[in-house]
């Protein structure tokens, strides 16, 4: 398949690069930057020395010639290709978020008009792979909203609320230099931020709703100084007590044959560069605790809309994928 990563010069479109020379049915053909136009790929991205010799270009998107399109684009940019792209046959996979929410949930929180809207697969593969099987495009995931619904999902609908608390490495902010990502203001400190309404937790009530849970969900994040990673704790409270093993069988039971969500203690050195979640519980009477970690550039945006071109495309969901992190 023929590939083309749209906006391919911030750390996702580095990453999907990274993640798709290990794929057995796929290959980057086209990569587009604006700014960046005419010169090489590897300049941008010198870890892939070697792996290509594309130029960034930037084209009119009426004349790529590809079978899938990554939308690596900023938020409220992506509207603005995706239904030319659908309509050239090619299959879509968005990593921005305009395509995440319904539309006036959307308007409301990213505080734009949505120009070409039309309703989507949200990509979280573990919870939507039916709708994202074969479809000709998938809205993909936040990172926060990854790794907390992960966590929280196989007790969702027995829960009455649910409080997420993220810690997440620099790399979420984007490779756009700035205050918040300035070495001095990150390095040896910890910072929360948006602390009551940050975008994400409309994604993250959203999908509550759609595993049947009424419960009230809020959602803190904190920057760590760290590169890469997530680490969320859900505390999910309980409408009924529930013992340690009922939990745990709850856990193993729901992701039994989920090839990327793993049963032990997470870390972000086990989950550092890999497409895994991996998720403990402990149980305290009507209170679970919850702990997920992702690797945010991964399972959190590049890796799963892999997997999702993967389920999209009738292909083997690790293809490219099934490698272990990086430790330490």
């Amino acid at each position: 398949m023929k590939v083309a990563i749209i906006g391919a010069s911030g750390y996702t479109g580095g990453e999907l690069f990274r993640l798709l020379n290990a794929h057995s049915r796929a290959e980057v053909v086209c990569a587009t930057s604006r700014q960046l136009a005419g010169k090489p790929v590897t300049m941008q991205h010198p870890h892939l020395t070697g792996f290509t010799d594309l130029t960034f270009t930037n084209p009119d998107i009426s004349s790529l010639d590809v079978d899938v399109a990554f939308l690596a684009v900023p938020h409220t940019a992506a509207m603005a290709y995706a239904p030319a792209l659908i309509e050239q046959g090619i299959k879509v996979i968005d990593l921005s978020a305009d395509y995440r929410l319904a539309k006036e949930i959307y308007e409301d929180v990213y505080g734009v008009s949505h120009t070409a809207y039309f309703p989507a697969p949200y990509g979280l593969c573990e919870l939507h792979r039916k709708q994202c099987k074969n479809a000709d495009f998938v809205a993909n995931p936040g990172c926060f909203p990854t790794g907390a619904t992960l966590a929280a999902a196989p007790l969702a609908e027995f829960a009455h609320t649910i409080i997420y608390d993220s810690k997440t490495g620099v790399s979420g902010a984007g490779d756009n230099p700035s205050d918040t990502t300035h070495y001095p203001n990150v390095g040896d400190t910890i910072t929360a931020y948006k602390l009551t309404k940050h975008r994400h937790l409309a994604e993250m009530r959203q999908e509550l709703a759609s595993l049947s849970s009424a419960a009230q969900a809020y959602f803190t994040p904190h920057l760590l100084p760290v590169n890469r990673g997530i680490l969320t704790t859900a505390h999910i409270m309980l409408n009924e007590p529930m013992e340690q093993k009922e939990v745990e069988k709850r856990y193993h039971d729901y992701y039994a044959q989920e090839p990327f969500v793993r049963y032990q203690r997470p870390s972000l050195n086990t989950v550092r560069g890999s497409n895994f979640c991996d998720i403990i519980v402990e149980a305290s009477e009507d209170r679970v605790v919850a702990v997920s970690a992702i690797d945010n550039l991964v399972k959190g945006a590049s890796g799963q809309a892999i997997q999702n071109m993967n389920l999209m495309c009738g292909l083997s969901e690790t293809d490219g994928l099934w490698s272990p992190a990086i430790l330490p």
